[in-house]
Parts: C-alpha cells; sequence; structure tokens
C-alpha cells in the first residue's frame, strides 16, 4: 500500500491520530538503516500505533563546503522503503514550510557538547540539528522518537535537549546497521568508489579491533591503541583514509576518557572515529564496557 506524503504543517495536524505515534527523522536517501528505525518504531508502538516518517534535508546543519547541494533526495525511492518498512504517513516538507521566514534567528544551542567531536570538526552543525529536530517534534508530537546510534553524539544531544527543555517525548536508540562488510549503513556510501570503499572499511575495523583487544582484558588504552594501528595503516592505503578524529569519550557528554578512565562510574565509553576517503565523510563508533564480558554491545 502506497504510504500518505504530506507536504505541510496543516496536513499533519489533520492526520488522524491513533494509538501511540513514533516518529523516525531522517533526511531521506534512506537505506536498511533507516528501515530498521521505521521497524523498531513499529514494533514499540504495535499494529494499533502510528509511524511517522519524516523527510527533510536540514540546510541549517550543513556548513559551507558541505555536500548540501549533492545530498541525494530520493523521495520516490524513499517511500518505498518507509512504507515496506511500515510508515504509516511520510512528512516530506519544502524548506519553506519549515522555515517560513526563511533561516530563523533564534536557534537551539547545542551547548558545550556540541562544540566537541562532531562540533569542532563541523562548528554550527549540532545548532542546526537541534533546531530542526525541535521543530520537528513540535511538529509532529510524537510519544516517542527513534534515532540511531551511528550518529552517536547527534543521539545524546538529542537526549540531553529533550530532558533540559522538558518535551514530552521519550527518545530511543537503536543499534547501528552495518553491511555485510561491516562498513555503516550510510546515505553518504553512495559516493564511495570501489577502491575508496575499501579503504573506508578501515572504520569499522579499527573499531573491532579496540572492542576486540578490550574483550581480551587488555582495558581503554589497548582498545584505542588497536583502533589508532589499523587506521594508521588505512593511511597508507591508495586512496588513503584522513583521520580526522579516534576519540575514546563519555557518552553522556563525549567528553574525552583518558586511557586508564572510566566513564559515567565504570559504565560505557563510546570508541568514536571520523575521517574522509577521497571527497566523502565518515563517522562511525562502538560502544565499549570496561569489565563486562565480550567488552561492548
Amino acid at each position: 500500500m502506497p504510504v500518505p506524503v504530506l507536504r505541510t504543517a496543516a496536513e499533519l495536524r489533520a492526520l488522524p491520530r491513533r494509538g501511540r505515534r513514533a516518529v523516525v527523522m531522517t533526511m531521506g536517501a534512506l537505506h536498511e538503516g533507516h528501515a530498521a528505525l521505521v521497524r523498531a518504531a513499529r514494533e514499540r508502538t504495535g499494529p494499533e500505533g502510528q509511524v511517522v516518517v519524516t523527510v527533510f534535508v536540514n540546510p541549517l546543519q550543513f556548513g559551507a563546503g558541505e555536500d548540501l547541494d549533492r545530498y541525494p533526495r530520493t523521495l520516490d525511492a524513499d517511500l518505498e522503503v518507509a512504507a515496506g518498512a511500515g510508515a504509516d504517513a511520510v512528512f516530506a516538507p519544502p524548506v519553506e514550510e519549515v522555515y517560513p521566514g526563511g533561516e530563523p534567528e533564534v536557534r537551539i544551542s547545542a551547548g558545550p557538547m556540541g562544540g566537541r567531536l562532531e562540533g569542532a570538526s563541523r562548528p554550527g552543525h549540532f545548532d542546526g540539528m537541534l533546531t530542526v529536530v525541535a521543530k520537528l517534534l513540535h511538529l509532529t508530537a510524537p510519544d516517542l522518537a527513534l534515532y540511531g546510534e551511528k550518529d552517536a553524539q547527534q543521539l545524546a544531544l538529542i537526549t540531553r535537549m529533550v530532558r533540559d527543555l522538558n518535551f514530552p517525548v521519550e527518545i530511543v536508540g537503536v543499534p547501528t546497521v552495518r553491511e555485510a562488510d561491516g562498513l555503516a549503513l550510510s546515505s553518504r556510501n553512495r559516493y564511495l568508489s570501489p577502491g575508496e570503499r575499501t579503504t573506508a572499511l578501515a572504520l569499522s575495523r579499527a573499531l573491532f579491533a579496540g572492542r576486540d583487544a578490550l574483550a581480551a582484558g587488555g582495558g581503554l588504552r589497548a582498545a584505542r591503541a588497536a583502533a589508532g594501528e589499523v587506521l594508521a595503516r588505512a593511511a597508507e592505503a591508495d586512496p588513503p583514509l584522513v583521520l580526522d578524529y579516534l576519540a575514546l569519550v563519555d557518552p553522556s557528554d563525549f567528553t574525552e576518557i583518558g586511557d586508564d578512565g572510566d566513564a559515567a562510574g565504570g559504565g560505557e565509553a563510546v570508541l568514536a572515529v571520523a575521517a574522509r576517503v577521497g571527497a566523502t565523510r565518515l563517522i562511525d563508533n562502538v560502544r565499549l564496557r570496561p569489565g563486562h564480558p565480550g567488552g561492548a554491545r
């Protein structure tokens, strides 16, 4: 069955509500990772609930020289993915519907966490992201909203915003979906040439090496070192991997953790990496659990 496409806030408000409503926010170019979010939303709401997928390429979160103009826009294919995964409606507004007065002068500030890692590499990115997420939460009025753990810092910031500003919504993180070779699913993967894709596999290999080192009893220092070795070899590949950062951080605020330290009193840590292969910038992460069997989840 085709899924209804809503283009305006008025059409969204007119959508009959039933059961619990979940929202999955995307910038389009939907892939299996997005489908997994929709399926998780459907599982959480049940057949009597409602799943709304948003498709909006948000200009506020693209910086100068980033790929706003070439970001893939594939709405017809997106509708098929959304419908196949169990969505009830797709909200795909034009820019002027989301920002009727042009770029908004009043925006959400991501605070100190928004200046770390991805925020340091992409100034203003998280302010733009949180601003549109806040608007879409207001417009869709969901009971729960689901986001992928691949964008771990984004998920942490949305969780913090919802808590700090008392949004009446439950935020749910969904594990990263990977291709058979380990590469984390991303809309940007389509930009990679075959050779670039081979190099890009070093991101997941590095993270898995870190996870395995921790599981073997080496501790956080060994985990980070093992990941660094894989990335250093990839820097010599053709084409090379150009590392932006490899960081071990507390998942609650993305502050750096010392090699022998613990996050949140001995809880989880996030081993995160960002790198460029050719013209494409990719990110990935794994969650590490020092002292637990397997070392990660």
